[in-house]
Formats: structure tokens, C-alpha cells, sequence
């Protein structure tokens, strides 16, 4: 079954007709309403009006994460506040969310993207959807909420946590299509098997997860403990949030939704395009979006292309299951977390000194966990149960705050960490993923 037979069949002289029409647009629509691409474009002395093909986007500047942090909070807006339909964030490094908004047109773009890949990936009209995701600035739930909505669904909006309440809510309600993270699916499923029911006592015949990396693996494990089909689906908020790209049942690549977002691959350091197939850093542009265009953002995920067309029927490029990042972000249980985040927390705190290490690990449940080891300032501190147990206290509760997720902190003595003559390592990463 296919969503949108027009688009997802689509010859590929065909979508390419489209996305060059669209890009034109869009360029020509965010440099004259978005002052940040006026000069930004003046700078570097490319005219919107200059787009011929699709291969001109090659001289269109890149757009970064910083400058969404930079223009915080509507400084990439094309639209006047009065036109917003929703806003959505995702946190900083600095404590200051990266700001994403949404018209009324975007929103109902977002629908059609979410219910494409949820359909690619199983889902019907007659499933009832429990999403596990947490509901809130978080793009994750909301995006699939409206994509299964859009397909006339029921939508259980369990959102995340109480992990025996949300195994009540599948068998009670009888729920035939889980939304959540690979690592939170296979909690689950731990779960029920501790309060002692078989994977037969559930309806459950369909995944979609998300918001983090996972390997086929863990996709023939979670289908083993929960009795469903698992499709992987990626998105990113400063792009639109989930609905970029889905696997369909073939589970060869996600489909992406290239009439709405069209994606490059290139090579890290000379930001040159690499042939088809070979991994790279991608790049996407929103090709519609009214709210807060973007134009060429570097997500510094690493992945490839293949435009050749899928056995399911389907013409869109597919993307390969994500190898990893560029950069240092780390995303624990489908949360985006900083390493220089963590260091504002401690660095603003005298009672610790200045050498930290972070662990990442996954438990028994293959829930993510994050540990943070650093030394106090004064060894005298170790002595004192009291002010220990409070300073520990303290720097979770900080942490908390800036990473909205729990870590746990192992305060010890100074000087005990590896120091190092170059570039510092803070992070260690357990996970085999």
C-alpha cells in the first residue's frame, strides 16, 4: 500500500522537475523574508535568481546550528507571529532551546510526511497507536500523532515513562501499532515479561521507531520480544521534526519525502557531493516550508543514497541507516546531549574541580545510561558524607535541568581522572550500536 501513489511513484526525471521548481521558490521566498539569508546571501555574492538547475543549490551557503542558536527565538522566521500554527524547540547547549515554528500549511506538509511512512512501514486506518514518545516541545510525538491521525487512526497519547502503566494501556486497550525509541520498545518488552505475559497476550503487530540510532540488531530484538514488525524513521526538528524519511516494508533504506526535502551527501571536509552510495555528511533543504525555511543544513549525520527504485513500488531516494555524527552530540534515550553542555553545569560549580568524564552505556534493558565522574575540588569532601551526598544532589539536579534527563554523578578525588597532552576525550561510549 501507497500513501500518495502521485508522489512516492513518481518517475525520477519527474521529482526532479518538481524539486527544481520548489527550489527556486524557496530560495527566492527566504531571502526576501528572512533578513538572516538576505545577508547571508549578499555576503557571499550568490543571487536567488541565479538557480537554473539543481546542481546550482552546490552554490547556495550552508545553513548550521549555531545560527539557529544565534537567532534565537524567531530570528529565522519567515512569518509574522500572528501566521504561527505551533511552536517546537529542542535544547541547547547553552540551556537556550533551538527554537522551530510552524505554520497552519506546514503543519497539515508534516501530516502528509508522517502518515507516507507510517503506511510504508505497515501502518493502516484500523490500527490503535500507542505513542511512547514524550509530549511536549519534543517533535517526536506530535509529528507521529497527526501523521496517524491523518490516516483515521485512534491515537493513545501515553507519552513516556511509567513503563508498567504503558504495558497496561497495550493489552488493555488492545493497541496493534507502537510509536517510541528502539531502546524504550525493548524496556517495554522487558517489562512485560517481568509482570509475566507472553507477546501473544498483545495485539501489537507494528513499530515505528525513532529519535535514535539502532542497528538491525536490535530490530530483530525488539521483534522478538514484542511480536511486531519494526520499521526504523528519521527527522530532525530544525527540518520539520520526524516524516523526512521512513523504511517501508522492505526494510532496504528510508524512503525520503523528496517533493518536501531534498537531500545531499557530501564529504565532510571539502563539503563536495560524493557519488551515489558512498556515506557522507547529509545535507537538507525544506523545499516548502512557510514557517522557517532552511536552506542546505548541515545535520552531521552520516549516511548515503540510493535512487534506484524500491521492490515496494516506491521512486523516492532512500537513506541508509544512520552510521553515526560529525560531531560530539551524543542522543541518550532520544535525547540530543551536548558534552559542552554538561561542562557549563560543572564549570559554573567551585565545589568540583575541573576534570570530568562521561560514560555512556546501555543496561540490561537496553535503556541508555549517562554517568558523569567528576573531582571535587577539595579531597577533604570525600570525608564528609553530608556535604557529598548534597553536592551529588546539586549536579543532578543541574543536569537535569539543562539535559531534561537523569544522569548519575560519581564524585572522585582529585587528580584520579586521565589527563591528556592533546585533545582531551571526555566521553566514553560503551553502546554497541
Amino acid at each position: 500500500m501507497i500513501y500518495n501513489p502521485k508522489i512516492e511513484t513518481m518517475s525520477r526525471a519527474g521529482i526532479e522537475r518538481l524539486q527544481l521548481e520548489r527550489l527556486k521558490k524557496i530560495v527566492n521566498y527566504a531571502y526576501e523574508n528572512v533578513p538572516f539569508y538576505k545577508k547571508k546571501y549578499d555576503q557571499a555574492g550568490f543571487n536567488p535568481d541565479s538557480i537554473k538547475t539543481l546542481d546550482d543549490i552546490r552554490r547556495i551557503p550552508f545553513t548550521v546550528k549555531d545560527d539557529l542558536r544565534e537567532n534565537y527565538p524567531y530570528g529565522l522566521s519567515a512569518v509574522h507571529s500572528d501566521k504561527l500554527a505551533r511552536i517546537h524547540a529542542s535544547s541547547g547547549t547553552s540551556g537556550k532551546p533551538t527554537v522551530v515554528v510552524y505554520t497552519k500549511k506546514d503543519l497539515d506538509m508534516w501530516a502528509e510526511c508522517c502518515a507516507r511512512i507510517i503506511v510504508a512501514g505497515g501502518g493502516r486506518e484500523t490500527d490503535i497507536v500507542q505513542i511512547s514518545f514524550g509530549y511536549g516541545l519534543f517533535t517526536g510525538a506530535l509529528g507521529m500523532h497527526q501523521g496517524y491521525e491523518r490516516l483515521g487512526a485512534a491515537v493513545i497519547p501515553a507519552s513516556s515513562g511509567n513503563t508498567e502503566r504503558q504495558v497496561m494501556l497495550l493489552k488493555d486497550l488492545g493497541a496493534t501499532a507502537l510509536v517510541c525509541t528502539p531502546s524504550y520498545a525493548l524496556y517495554i518488552g522487558e517489562m512485560m515479561e517481568k509482570l509475566g505475559y507472553k507477546k501473544e497476550d498483545f495485539k501489537l503487530r507494528v513499530g515505528f521507531f525513532g529519535s535514535e540510532a539502532s542497528s538491525v540488531e536490535m530490530h530483530k530484538e525488539i521483534e522478538k520480544r514484542l511480536g511486531l514488525f519494526p520499521t526504523d524513521n528519521y527527522g530532525l526538528s530544525e527540518i520539520i521534526g520526524p516524516g523526512v524519511s521512513g523504511e517501508c516494508i522492505m526494510k532496504d533504506g528510508m524512503h525520503i519525502n523528496e517533493d518536501y526535502f531534498y537531500p545531499e551527501v557530501l564529504d565532510s571536509k571539502t563539503l563536495e557531493p560524493v557519488p551515489e552510495g558512498e556515506y557522507g555528511e547529509l545535507a537538507l533543504t525544506t523545499l516548502t516550508k512557510e514557517g522557517m525555511p532552511v536552506i542546505r543544513y548541515r545535520t552531521k549525520d552520516i549516511t548515503c543514497l540510493n535512487y534506484a527504485p524500491c521492490k515496494c513500488g516506491r521512486t523516492t531516494a532512500r537513506m541508509a541507516r544512520l552510521r553515526g555524527r560529525t560531531d560530539d552530540m551524543l542522543i541518550i534515550r532520544g535525547v540530543n546531549v551536548f558534552p559542552s553542555q554538561i561542562e557549563s553545569v560543572l564549570m559554573n560549580m567551585p565545589e568540583v574541580g575541573g576534570q570530568y568524564e562521561i560514560v555512556v552505556s546501555r543496561d540490561e534493558h537496553y535503556m541508555d545510561k549517562l554517568e558523569v565522574k567528576v573531582e571535587v575540588a577539595d579531597s577533604n569532601l570525600l570525608t564528609d558524607f553530608k556535604h557529598l551526598e548534597e553536592l551529588r544532589d546539586k549536579i543532578k539536579h543541574n543536569l537535569r535541568t539543562i539535559l531534561q534527563l537523569d544522569a548519575k554523578v560519581k564524585l572522585v578525588e582529585p587528580l584520579s581522572l586521565k589527563r591528556f597532552e592533546g585533545k582531551s576525550k571526555r566521553v566514553t561510549d560503551l553502546r554497541k550500536i
